[in-house]
């Protein structure tokens, strides 16, 4: 039985004719011909004042929390449930992230939960787009205005989404966007930071080639420049390589998405009245990239049971996203009791733009076949009978 896996990406002869061109070019580099096309695309895509192509995500919240003037000791507010790359990035700079609950229909990060959290040493907050689902911006964004705190958005998942008619990446002064592999448009792995005032992004471009310029705008100089490092900077440039296949990758993003939807519609058709698991929620106000499709599962499921069925019979499927707060290494005392429990509950099924009807139908009939097995509950056995 041929396996339908978790995720996959959808790269082809465009991209491989895009990398050729780089090959012919003589410059694979960061910060060459393609990647200053990217970044011009990608102003123009956002309608930002500045965009800087990037190795990652993980990065981009790196360069921005230093662009901010985070110092260390400074707290700064986190969404708890999703992949943890906030937190990482915070500590990065010894200071201190701090995990906002979440809402348990939508996995997004509770403004109440986060207004709690704020105290004299909070200097800002990182928001989640949660598997491809943009937050509540205007009241996130109005919250932080009233204490001086700034807002980066992660959008690493959510490409292409949309709230209250506008662009993920576009919901806060710095966005942050992936190119990781699972995403919507992925050049394998990859990033950018979006900004909305020019001044950040070219703190954070110097800051991704150790503190100088373009190596490849310098070999046009005529003589011999010699640039002087002024201050600690990082490698975090995204080769011509990466650059070029994003370019290829965002011109087909909205087909690719589309499918993502068709998908994720099908799914809901077909598991619309099964009792042992509650299909995600998106508000009527945003659109989502399903950048992971997440079930949550009854109480009553044992989960691991449940996905070691599942791959048995050639279902990809994962845990779908992580608590925070729950992570050794962040060493936090807090408790965020919805992301915990989406934390043991959310179980995710293939999502990909090369799925299928006849796929998305035979994941959805062997996961409701699966179900009432691994249920132990008196209502799971109710179901299996």
């Amino acid at each position: 039985m041929d396996r339908i896996p978790l995720v996959h990406a959808s790269l082809g002869a465009q991209e491989l004719a895009a990398v050729a061109e780089v090959f012919e070019s003589g410059w694979p580099a960061g910060q060459g011909p393609k990647g200053k096309a990217l970044e011009a695309q990608l102003v123009e895509r956002y309608g930002v004042g500045d965009a800087v192509a990037l190795t990652n995500c993980g990065v981009a919240l790196h360069l921005a929390l230093l662009a901010l003037g985070v110092k260390p000791g400074d707290e700064v507010i986190v969404s708890d449930y999703g992949f943890p790359a906030p937190a990482h990035a915070v500590r990065y700079l010894d200071a201190v992230p701090v995990f906002a609950d979440v809402h348990a229909d939508t996995g997004l990060v509770d403004v109440e939960s986060v207004a709690d959290l704020i105290t004299p040493r909070t200097v800002g907050m990182i928001v989640i787009d949660t598997v491809g689902l943009p937050a509540d911006y205007d009241e996130l964004n109005a919250l932080a205005a009233r204490h001086g705190l700034f807002v980066i958005e992660d959008a690493a998942c959510a490409v292409g989404a949309t709230y209250r008619g506008q662009q993920a990446g576009t919901l806060a002064p710095v966005a942050c966007l992936s190119f990781h592999g699972r995403k919507g448009a992925t050049s394998g792995e990859g990033g950018a930071l979006l900004a909305a005032d020019p001044e950040v992004g070219q703190d954070v471009r110097l800051r991704s080639a150790f503190g100088i310029t373009s190596i490849f705008d310098q070999a046009k100089v005529i003589g011999l420049p010699i640039s002087e490092f002024t201050e600690i900077g990082y490698n975090y440039k995204l080769s011509d390589i990466a650059a070029a296949i994003l370019q290829v990758q965002l011109k087909r993003l909205d087909g690719l998405l589309e499918r993502r939807r068709a998908v994720a519609a099908r799914y809901a058709e077909l598991l619309a009245d099964e009792e042992l698991l509650t299909l995600p929620v998106v508000p009527e106000d945003r659109t989502h990239v399903w950048q992971s499709y997440l079930v949550t599962l009854d109480a009553s499921v044992d989960r691991a049971a449940l996905a070691a069925d599942l791959r048995a019979q050639g279902i990809g499927c994962g845990h779908g996203t992580w608590a925070g707060h729950l992570q050794p290494v962040f060493e936090s005392k807090q408790v965020c009791h919805v992301s915990a429990d989406l934390f043991r509950r959310h179980l995710a099924i293939p999502m990909h733009a090369e799925l299928s009807m006849d796929q998305v139908e035979r994941v959805a009939q062997t996961l409701r076949a699966a179900l009432p097995t691994h249920a132990t509950s008196a209502r799971g056995l109710r179901g299996a009978a």
